[in-house]
């Protein structure tokens, strides 16, 4: 796919750590202009930016806080100020919290909803309204709806909300021409990996590994591409055959 997204418009949320910026080097690498989305680490995003650029590609990082519809519309307004319209967004901004349910505070829903529902929903409801026709929208997901895990109530409950959301826009969005899917990691190598959980996530797999944020990337820069026109309303399982 060397190339194959010369010059479209791509905005990754979440894109200064983990998946999020392999994704960002992947698609930039393949000739996208990318916007990186970030919360609040502006050194993480920056360097992001930086190995881009150093690779001859184009990038910019935008500071939003996606929790609050106004930010949503303010980054994409500004992403559209510097790339144009998208052709691309991937929604893949999370947060995680372990913890068992009954433990879980009304503050604990509170910031877990605000970034993997709530800032999902505006940031698909934002592509939505000023994607080109014929574009492309992955949201992050985890395999873990696909499994039984205890003390992860809010993340899993917030991250199956937005498979939902996928499920009905891609046929609100079929007619023009844009696909919507999600992609669902399994146990991948970024910061919300436990140590402690390595081996026996590891032995999940058939490839007895986790797996690597470029692989996740790569899923995506496929769904993106014009190879992945035929595939809309999924969810994508990455997890190296763990589900």
């Amino acid at each position: 796919m060397e190339r194959s997204l010369q010059e479209k418009a791509a905005l990754i949320t979440g894109g200064s750590r983990g998946i999020g910026r392999a994704v960002a080097i992947g698609l930039a690498a393949r000739g996208a202009r990318v916007v990186i989305g970030y919360h609040s680490n502006a050194t993480r995003a920056n360097e992001v930016v930086e190995t881009i650029v150093a690779a001859g590609g184009k990038a910019t990082a935008i500071q939003a806080n996606l929790a609050r519809a106004s930010e949503v519309t303010r980054l994409f307004d500004q992403a559209e100020r510097a790339i144009g319209p998208p052709d691309i967004v991937v929604a893949n901004a999370a947060d995680i919290l372990v913890k068992p349910l009954v433990e879980c505070t009304e503050e604990d829903y509170d910031r877990i909803f605000d970034t993997n529902t709530r800032g999902v929903f505006f940031t698909l409801q934002e592509a939505a309204r000023r994607m080109r026709d014929g574009g492309r929208i992955v949201v992050s997901s985890t395999g873990g709806t696909k499994m039984f895990f205890p003390n992860q109530s809010l993340y899993l409950g917030s991250k199956g909300a937005v498979e939902q959301f996928v499920r009905a826009l891609s046929w609100e969005l079929g007619p023009r021409g844009i696909t919507v899917n999600v992609v669902s990691p399994g146990p991948t190598e970024t910061d919300m990996m436990q140590e402690r959980y390595r081996d026996k996530a590891a032995a999940l797999s058939p490839f007895n590994r986790i797996g690597d944020p470029g692989d996740i990337a790569d899923i995506v820069a496929f769904l993106v591409c014009e190879d992945g026109r035929w595939i809309t309303g999924q969810n994508i399982g990455a997890g190296g055959g763990a589900f």
